[in-house]
């Protein structure tokens, strides 16, 4: 072998040395003592397959033995024999199996196999490959069953895609090998094709040694579920197989003493995993009285564990269950009642401050959930609160640094009553203002994409000043609105396209301003002489100026009117941008800036200017496809208010435009024939006018 120079020689003499081990066992063990091996090893990367594949015929005849086996195994290069496995050539994939399978049947070397990398990954691949080559099939099958006395090896086959073993010595080994199998369950991250069928075969042995087993068993049947139950397609599974009634028992009545490990943590982190897939609350049964998840008993019983518990972790679950629990009618109706009581609403603010963020996080998406339904008593608590609420609109230094804290706390505040006067006075007073605006500023200049939660925090930022445009009778409030120009700030953000709740927030701003425009509008203010020297130089003055010195008055307020003292939407220029928005996707942007454009009609202003100016830009033509487009009910009255409107008070124009519409009629016909009360009062008119239906007079009797 030394002196060999053709591949012929190397062949021929690896050949006579087969044929001399096959004769008597004594003359393996010569050759094994006269230091072969490590010649033998280097032929397992000789060019010539045929030399590399009776080489490894060769090193399987002399790891016949455990001796053999262990010489063998610490000389050779396992990797080069499991790059073999790959080998296009069906002799080399065979041999190099063999060869495996040999060494594999050593315990002692169970361990060393399984370590080499992709080893476990080929061996998985080729005996799923049954189609393709039977034998390696079987024989990859066989090597695998040998590996599996190593509990590191059957870890790694289930990382690798091969669950049988691990699940097999789950449910069948003995307890040191459960439990060492259920903490394999909770560390490997699984594929979606793996999750669902794990789930079916371990939980049923998790969920007993959870109920049953030792403190090391309960410990990591918990991990393993915890990961289970965190693919939400599996929750119904685990439901079914009773994991419910078990979760809650450990958090509400069991208790182990001296567990080292705190089970009512795990079990609700456990519990939030399978309620967030969307399970049916009133359909999940929690004890064997018959209670299901939306009872009282469950929110009782988890709003008192988040006032009482100290571990973050275990509050951060508990309000994810309630989280749950508020898309129940009936249970929502209770955390509503119970979060009422001062203790309870005053205790989920205080968390809001908590140094874990994700508690905090938790706690204020909570809030959000119940603001509708009880948000004057959220403000109520929440301006009682120590540092509250101007630590709800927090400056990150970065906008790159922007938190989901921040865009959770702003919405909050967005969130809350907008005519809460105790709340907008307060953020008045801490001078929040100029901060939001200084924000939004800051945004608008470097787009949403800086971060995650930017759009959601601009959204928050928005909110929060618009607050202020639904109190605007209050003078402080008036005054700031002015300041800092609100109706510039939001007919700029109404064209931002990057978020529709900005521009509906906007459109909401800018109608509740335009709303107050008729009352500040005032006649320009001409003081009185007081004296005849004054009289004489005033009316030499005005003898002597010219008509572009007289203040032009707004032919709608009918009064001097800017943007910034008189939140004038013709002086601000967002007419044609509120129109703009009607040919918007989202209804709610329509809605909103439909609403807007409502005020500019008002019986309070002069509307047939009102009417001249927005048939200038094709207002009527914008409003006509909202009708085509949408058939909210809300949309369709507001739709079909202004198109009576242009009707009444529009002139021949008007009546011609709308009338030259050919799908209107036919929306009215609908409108009045299914449409609510109010829906269909309006569409008669309009057909009225449109002289579609009879027009009754007073002296025709039914």
């Amino acid at each position: 072998l030394s002196l060999a120079s053709t591949d012929g020689m190397v062949f021929e003499a690896l050949k006579d040395l087969q044929s001399i081990c096959q004769k008597k066992h004594n003359n393996k063990i010569q050759v094994r003592s006269s230091g072969m091996v490590p010649l033998l090893v280097k032929f397992l990367e000789y060019k010539d397959r045929n030399v590399r594949c009776v080489t490894m015929e060769l090193l399987r005849q002399l790891a016949e033995d455990d001796e053999g086996k262990e010489i063998v195994a610490t000389t050779i290069d396992l990797s080069i024999i499991i790059k073999m496995l790959s080998s296009n050539h069906q002799p080399i994939r065979h041999t190099s199996l063999l060869l495996f399978l040999e060494l594999s049947r050593s315990q002692s070397l169970c361990e060393k196999i399984g370590s080499v990398t992709g080893g476990i990954l080929m061996l998985t691949t080729i005996k799923y490959k049954r189609s393709f080559d039977a034998f390696a099939s079987e024989k990859a099958d066989e090597i695998l069953r040998n590996l599996e006395r190593s509990p590191d090896n059957i870890k790694r086959m289930a990382e690798n895609g091969l669950l049988e073993p691990l699940l097999n010595h789950l449910i069948r080994g003995h307890e040191e090998m459960k439990i060492e199998m259920a903490s394999y369950l909770g560390e490997i991250v699984f594929g979606h094709d793996s999750k669902t069928y794990m789930a079916e075969r371990a939980s049923p042995a998790l969920i007993k040694m959870v109920h049953s087993g030792n403190t090391l068993a309960r410990k990591a049947a918990f991990k393993a579920l915890k990961q289970i139950s965190s693919y939400h397609p599996n929750g119904q599974l685990l439901v079914e197989a009773g994991i419910v009634q078990i979760m809650v028992e450990e958090l509400f009545t069991r208790t182990i003493y001296n567990e080292p490990m705190n089970s009512k943590k795990e079990a609700s982190a456990i519990l939030a995993n399978i309620l967030e897939s969307g399970i049916e609350l009133e359909t999940v049964t929690v004890n064997s009285h018959g209670l299901t998840m939306a009872s009282d008993y469950i929110v009782y019983n988890i709003i008192y564990m988040l006032k009482n518990s100290t571990p973050d972790e275990l509050n951060i679950n508990l309000i994810r269950i309630l989280l749950c629990l508020t898309k129940s009618p009936k249970a929502s109706a209770t955390i509503i009642s119970v979060v009422k009581e001062a203790e309870a609403s005053y205790n989920l603010i205080e968390l809001i401050n908590n140094p874990n963020e994700e508690l905090g996080v938790a706690s204020i998406k909570l809030l959000i959930t119940l603001s509708p339904y009880m948000g004057h008593t959220l403000v109520d608590r929440l301006c009682k609160t120590r540092g509250q609420p101007e630590s709800l609109i927090q400056s990150p230094t970065e906008l790159t640094q922007i938190t989901e804290k921040h865009a959770v706390s702003a919405n909050f505040l967005a969130k809350l009553p907008h005519q809460n006067l105790t709340l907008n006075l307060a953020l008045l007073n801490k001078n929040i203002a100029p901060t939001i605006l200084q924000r939004i500023s800051q945004i608008q200049r470097s787009g949403t994409r800086t971060s995650r939660y930017a759009s959601a925090y601009l959204e928050g930022l928005v909110g929060t000043l618009v607050r202020f445009t639904a109190t605007l009778y209050e003078h402080q409030i008036l005054f700031l609105a002015r300041t800092y120009n609100f109706t510039s700030v939001f007919t700029e953000l109404i064209m931002n396209i990057s978020s529709d709740e900005v521009q509906r927030l906007s459109a909401n701003g800018l109608e509740n301003l335009s709303s107050h425009s008729v009352n500040l509008s005032k006649p320009p203010q001409i003081k009185k002489p007081k004296n005849v020297k004054q009289l004489f130089l005033r009316k030499y003055s005005a003898f002597n100026s010219t008509k572009d010195k007289k203040i032009p008055l707004c032919p709608i307020h009918r009064g001097v009117c800017s943007s910034q003292d008189t939140f004038c939407l013709l002086d601000a220029k967002a007419v044609e941008r509120l129109l703009a928005c009607l040919d918007h996707e989202n209804v709610e942007v329509v809605e909103a800036a439909l609403s807007a454009i409502c005020t500019l009609l008002d019986d309070k202003v002069d509307v047939d200017n009102s009417i001249s100016m927005l048939s200038g830009v094709n207002a009527i033509q914008h409003v006509l496809n909202v009708v085509k487009e949408h058939k909210e009910e809300g949309l369709v009255q507001k739709s079909f208010w202004v198109i009576e409107r242009f009707l009444m008070s529009g002139g021949d124009k008007s009546v011609s435009d709308i009338s030259q519409d050919r799908l209107l009629p036919a929306t009215l016909v609908s409108a009045f024939h299914h449409g609510n009360g109010s829906t269909r009062q309006m569409a008669e008119k309009i057909l009225r006018h449109l002289n579609k239906m009879p027009n009754f007079t007073n002296t025709f009797t039914m």
